[in-house]
């Protein structure tokens, strides 16, 4: 009998014993890699929490008692626990599950996330409600080693504390966040584990929590043991030195080892952090040769792990990205790179294994990121921070008051630009050109192409002062670059055609669907239509709006963002301050966060933003002003 047919609730993990639990691992397991292996998703990091998982269902209440997964990407086993089996061939599909926790699908996702470091926030601020309400759950933060490489997470060990007297934290060590983790949390979590005096003493520990029925005098005990243990080898723990009681290094796969130390961790009157060590990929040969590419993959051959054949495809925009990093610092000498933990993701993996000497990974440290580049602009270097649009919103702050206050040349490359269908909205890029604009001073820029790109990162290199390109995820246009890039002129946007009736203004990728909406215009409804390449959101090219807004009936704009903020609500704002009253139709996403799906078209179609979307608007804007005479434009030759 499959055990994980008898899986329908956290119950039914509970009736189980280790011996069966463990065959339960393997099914999951094989499940796991059979499943994804369709869908793609994040293959490795749910591998590696098979049993982690069980062990919490097997321990714990849920959903009273609740647990809190830092990025939430490793939830699927805890999905497929909770009622949520027969659904996870929908994972990351249209109108399927969620590849992150998400509140609203099920009461068992206690807390939503998508980006790193949130969870020991979270799971604090849920022990001291439970604490002011005076009820008995347990929370339990399952956080990933590599969180410890962020900020947000020391700040809240740093109020455990004084804030609560049960907390527990599972420190889940693997080594890796997407690539190796970086930084002296992670050397300091090696030290522990490698020591084998430290881990003799522990597993006799371990042993005698095996053995020996638990009992407040036996307890402290061991505590008081463990304490002088730990302060004779590391007198420096600093779990311990922010009230965590530290618990570990163990077997995270160990399935009656991780079962008796939870037991334990319900058990403690003070905050508690039980680190155990797990493999990333565990179960899948081809995971564990290539962590870094199942970390979040495509579809693969289960067997083999070789993606499955897919169309022949431009590279991607980040490795275009990588590409002009190294042509670029080979003849800029004060350029480098800085990333966040994500040197394969944003193309600067290429910089890294051929200049290294120009190269920074941070970890998943956004606001060090940002600040750190000021820094070494001001000693003269050219930093690009490459950050993916959703993660740099986290270094906001910075990007104000570190970089564009003291009008410094930081270049920002933001990946992901727009739409990043399968992850959904914690990873969608949908505001950057909103948050961008608004800083005083900065230049905004996005190209249709990956010539342009270049010769947009060219210009980049001449401005005294921050500068902003989006690109989106995926495939580039496939157009070669030339060998000597231009400079371009600051804010100036690229007429394509010229036309008298309707002036299309595109920004950046979208560039196809505004030629489509052009083309719909002239040959279903016989209008004469401009078409423009906006290149820059700021400092907006004034003097094309308006000489366009005066002579046609309405302008249309195509971006790959929010409509709030967007470079269509740039255009409207400067027609108003320059007293124009040529109506402007916009395609842009709506104002809400904008749900996952197995690609982007299906969202795009969902929400209108589509060349005939685009249509339809400007066609209604013209039977409007038919019978409105305040629209009646004279023609300027």
């Amino acid at each position: 009998m499959a055990y994980l047919d008898t899986i329908d609730s956290p119950a039914d993990v509970k009736k189980l014993n280790v011996e069966q639990l463990t065959e339960l691992a393997g099914e999951i397991r094989e499940s796991l890699i059979r499943t994804l292996a369709d869908t793609g998703g994040h293959l490795g990091p749910n591998l590696g929490v098979v049993e982690v998982s069980l062990a919490f269902h097997k321990v714990f209440d849920s959903p009273k008692d609740r647990i809190v997964m830092d990025v939430a990407h490793q939830a699927y086993v805890h999905k497929m626990l909770t009622g949520r089996r027969d659904r996870m061939h929908t994972i990351r599909q249209t109108d399927g599950l969620c590849g992150f926790m998400v509140r609203s699908e099920s009461p068992h996702d206690h807390f939503g996330a998508g980006h790193a470091g949130t969870a020991l926030s979270a799971a604090l601020g849920m022990a001291a409600a439970r604490d002011k309400a005076g009820t008995g759950e347990h929370v339990v933060a399952l956080v990933g080693d590599a969180a410890l490489t962020c900020g947000i997470t020391y700040e809240a060990m740093n109020n455990i504390k004084h804030t609560t007297k049960r907390l527990i934290v599972i420190l889940n060590d693997n080594e890796w966040s997407i690539d190796r983790n970086v930084g002296g949390m992670a050397k300091h979590l090696n030290r522990i584990v490698t020591n084998p005096t430290y881990n003799r003493l522990h597993k006799d520990f371990d042993s005698f929590l095996k053995k020996v029925p638990f009992g407040d005098r036996l307890l402290k005990l061991e505590h008081r043991a463990e304490e002088a243990a730990k302060g004779i080898l590391y007198p420096s723990v600093i779990f311990e030195e922010l009230g965590l009681r530290y618990l570990g290094p163990i077997d995270g796969h160990d399935l009656k080892m991780l079962i008796t130390n939870l037991e334990f961790c319900k058990q403690s009157d003070e905050p508690i952090l039980l680190h155990i060590r797990t493999t990333k990929g565990k179960g899948a040969h081809f995971a564990l040769e290539n962590p870094e590419k199942f970390h979040g993959c495509s579809p693969y051959d289960p067997v083999t792990g070789k993606s499955k054949p897919s169309k022949p495809a431009p590279p991607a925009w980040q490795d275009v990205f990588g590409e002009l990093m190294l042509k670029f610092c080979q003849t800029h000498a004060k350029l480098v790179g800085i990333t966040g933990a994500m040197p394969s993701g944003t193309g600067l993996s290429k910089l890294r294994d051929k200049m290294p000497d120009r190269y920074f990974d941070v970890g998943i440290a956004e606001e060090h990121a940002v600040i750190f580049a000021a820094g070494m602009a001001t000693m003269g270097f050219r930093p690009v921070v490459a950050i993916y649009s959703t993660f740099l919103q986290r270094a906001y702050d910075c990007i104000i008051h570190d970089v564009a206050l003291q009008n410094l040349p930081v270049i920002f490359c933001m990946d992901r630009a727009g739409l990043s269908a399968a992850d959904g909205p914690t990873h969608h890029g949908l505001f950057d050109i909103a948050y961008a604009r608004a800083v005083p001073g900065t230049v905004l820029m996005q190209p249709k192409d990956e010539d342009e790109f270049q010769d947009m990162f060219a210009t980049a290199l001449t401005l005294n002062a921050p500068v902003f390109i989006r690109y989106p995820r995926g495939a580039a246009m496939g157009v070669p670059m030339k060998d000597h890039p231009q400079i371009l002129p600051l804010g100036k946007a690229e007429v394509l055609q010229h036309g008298h009736d309707v002036a299309i203004f595109s920004y950046g990728t979208m560039l196809p669907m505004a030629q489509n909406a052009a083309k719909l215009l002239a040959e279903q409804h016989g209008l004469s239509v401009a078409l423009i390449n906006a290149r820059f959101a700021k400092p907006l090219d004034v003097e094309c709006v308006e000489r366009y807004a005066r002579q046609c009936k309405a302008l249309l704009s195509f971006e790959d963002h929010v409509l709030t903020g967007g470079i269509g609500d740039a255009i409207i704002g400067h027609l108003a301050d320059a007293r124009i009253h040529t109506p402007v139709a916009r395609v842009a996403w709506p104002d809400k966060f904008i749900e996952w799906a197995s690609t982007n078209d299906l969202l795009r179609e969902r929400h209108g933003v589509t060349a005939q979307a685009g249509v339809e608007k400007v066609m209604a804007i013209l039977r409007e002003q038919e019978s409105d005479p305040r629209f009646q434009v004279v023609a300027v030759k």
